[in-house]
């Protein structure tokens, strides 16, 4: 797919990951929908990215919320051609603590944001894009979702993390088997550690340590990195149903 002139919806788009992807897009000639949670954040970065970029405030668990980000692209710009999925959170926690077992909630909260989430925002806009004219080469649309490493290592206290992140590699497959049809790929990225607002709060000491554990580049990646391969996957059609780890080598250990 040429990303000239084309639209993406990028959930999780005011930082990270996915306001790295929203600037390439928008270097790129695209049309870039930001849909977060943080409105500030939000009003900030499309005030950065310009006349093609709007914000919609979104709860990616929400269905009328991830609609109205859906239809913002569409009545904005004439179409949608992609959406990316970056919104997710992570709340650490063992199956046995201090204060007794896991807590249900806490479970059911990751579930719902990171894998009902991704889910909601992948169905909603693959309604959209399976209505558009296709290309020549019968492409309507693409569909990038965010996994981890963790879906595959998962660690001590990442429980409900990784099964978060595992739900999302498992459905890529029967994701874009469906789809194809309609002439939408889904493919997923699975990262190892990046510099995102997720580790922002640690210590310089134990970013670089995290950093060092990767064979090599022996450092944090990079969110423009994330970027690069949204691009590529973008462009090259015959990239789906399939998963992409991006982490340096990076295998992680039990804890």
């Amino acid at each position: 797919m040429d990303i000239t002139g084309k639209t993406f919806l990028i959930s999780g788009g005011a930082s990270g990951l996915g306001a790295a992807t929203a600037r390439l897009l928008i270097q790129q000639g695209a049309n870039v929908v930001v849909a977060d949670r943080n409105s500030d954040a939000g009003v900030a970065i499309i005030a950065e990215l310009g006349e093609f970029a709007r914000f919609a405030q979104t709860d990616v668990t929400n269905e009328d919320s991830v609609q109205n980000a859906v239809t913002l692209a569409f009545e904005t710009f004439g179409g949608l051609h992609g959406a990316i999925s970056c919104a997710g959170i992570g709340i650490p926690e063992k199956i046995i603590g201090d204060e007794g077992p896991h807590r249900l909630a806490t479970f059911e909260k990751v579930i719902r944001v990171n894998l009902t989430g991704t889910f909601n925002v992948a169905r909603l806009a693959a309604n959209t894009m399976a209505k558009s004219e296709p290309q020549a080469n019968g492409e309507r649309g693409v569909i990038i979702n965010t996994a981890s490493i963790a879906a595959f290592e998962g660690q001590l206290g990442q429980v409900s993390y990784a099964a978060s992140k595992g739900g999302i590699v498992s459905m890529t497959l029967p994701m874009a088997r469906e789809l194809a049809r309609d002439g939408i790929r889904v493919m997923t990225i699975a990262p190892g550690i990046f510099d995102t607002p997720m580790l922002a709060e640690l210590s310089d000491e134990v970013r670089e340590s995290l950093g060092q554990q990767t064979p090599f580049p022996a450092r944090l990646g990079h969110p423009d990195e994330y970027a690069a391969l949204v691009q590529h996957i973008i462009e090259n059609e015959m990239l789906n149903g399939e998963v992409i780890r991006l982490d340096g080598a990076m295998r992680l250990a039990a804890k």
